[in-house]
């Protein structure tokens, strides 16, 4: 196949994704109609495919509003997967863990603002990364059993990325309802802790099913290559790099390996869940597959890849150096890959922290995108260079065709 073809593809790929499909948010619709198409890509190039399926939170939001008594409105937002309430209550404003320690919240709102309020606070049932502090917080939190909770934020690039405000709490099993806003607005509201102010969510979860897709050739339990990204992505944004760019470099690369019959298993995964507060996808899939890790010789993971400025950037994650040369060579043919710096915010992670060498393919620029562009609406097809992404679909090949030499 012709590079100008591949090109072609992988702009009508995630042109498709991002435009053609609403939401690819874990649960929704959107999210099965990517499922589904990229199975069938997978399918279409002699890959055996399975789609277990799995139960998940889904969410709709309707908005939510906070009126204080003396008449004053202030913009809030629905935290992502919050229960909806319709409560009229004493403000309390707490700022610090001790002082939330100390605090009566019994029939009173609650607003988290300045030093506690600096950071997400990881899902309660997260499993991969979660803090003590964090948990703490969660634990006083359920304890204090405020009637809802208020957190007011202001920017943490690093850890919330591009979102001003940004959601504090992003979990669909914390059970206090809960919105978000700005700072600089919950300075003023904290103006009037101990009136009443109203607060109404309207928010429902939903009772949903998502999938993973498994695609395998050959079909049976062998060592084998994994390559995997993630295909759900934020509500809020076409998810373009983030991780669109991983999908069509994945199905690219199936279309290039069509004719692959080499001794070494090839998995092309699509995980779900790597933007969903609970990574059921990733949960699911160390819960039906750990056993067989034994059998991967090498994951291989792309997220954020192909972004118009800069180069891929690929680093290497526990593996052996007669691995790690073939990847540095096959890396090196193309003038559009350097090797970067170690980092974990990504589904290789799984891998590694049980035992599987492992590769990760992003953008040198993943640092800056990571923080001021994934997660929100400015991710998007203008972003990315489609010929960027053949390489790293052309380099997998190599990766792949070449690794039955040397395992």
């Amino acid at each position: 196949m012709e590079r100008k073809q591949l090109e072609a593809k992988a702009e009508e790929y995630l042109t498709h994704l991002c435009r053609r499909i609403p939401n690819r948010r874990v649960g929704a619709e959107g999210n099965r109609m990517a499922t589904e198409w990229f199975a069938e890509k997978m399918r279409a190039a002699g890959f055996a495919v399975e789609m277990p399926w799995f139960n998940c939170i889904d969410w709709q939001d309707e908005g939510a509003h906070l009126l204080a008594l003396n008449g004053e409105v202030f913009e809030v937002f629905s935290s992502p997967y919050t229960l909806g309430c319709s409560v009229l209550a004493p403000l309390v404003v707490v700022r610090t863990v001790d002082q939330l320690a100390a605090s009566h919240l019994t029939g009173m709102i609650l607003m988290l603002s300045g030093e506690i309020a600096a950071e997400q606070v990881m899902p309660k049932n997260f499993p991969f990364y979660n803090p003590e502090h964090h948990q703490q917080i969660v634990r006083l939190l359920e304890e204090k059993a405020p009637l809802a909770i208020i957190t007011a934020t202001g920017r943490n690039p690093e850890l919330a990325g591009g979102l001003y405000p940004f959601p504090m709490i992003e979990d669909g099993d914390f059970d206090i309802p809960s919105v978000y806003m700005k700072d600089v607005d919950g300075e003023k509201l904290a103006q009037l802790p101990r009136q009443q102010i109203a607060l109404t969510i309207d928010s429902t979860r939903i009772q949903a099913k998502g999938c993973n897709v498994i695609a395998r050739k050959p079909a049976g339990d062998s060592q084998r290559v994994v390559l995997c990204a993630h295909i759900d992505a934020k509500d809020n944004t076409p998810g373009a790099l983030d991780n669109g760019t991983g999908v069509v470099t994945l199905a690219l690369l199936a279309e290039l390996l069509a004719d692959y019959s080499g001794p070494l298993g090839v998995e092309l995964l699509a995980f779900n869940g790597e933007d969903h507060y609970s990574a059921q996808g990733q949960k699911e899939y160390l819960k039906s597959r750990l056993t067989e890790f034994s059998q991967i010789a090498l994951a291989i993971n792309t997220d954020v890849a192909g972004y118009v400025q800069g180069n891929s950037a690929f680093s290497l994650y526990g593996v052996s150096d007669q691995i790690s040369s073939l990847v540095r060579e096959v890396m090196g043919q193309f003038a559009s890959f350097q090797e970067g710096e170690q980092w974990y915010q990504s589904d290789h992670s799984v891998f590694i922290q049980n035992g599987c060498p492992a590769v990760a393919i992003t953008s040198d620029q993943f640092m800056r995108l990571s923080t001021e562009v994934t997660h929100t609406p400015a991710d998007d097809l203008d972003l990315v260079d489609y010929g960027l992404l053949v390489d790293v679909a052309l380099a997998l090949e190599q990766v792949v065709r070449r690794l039955n030499a040397v395992i």
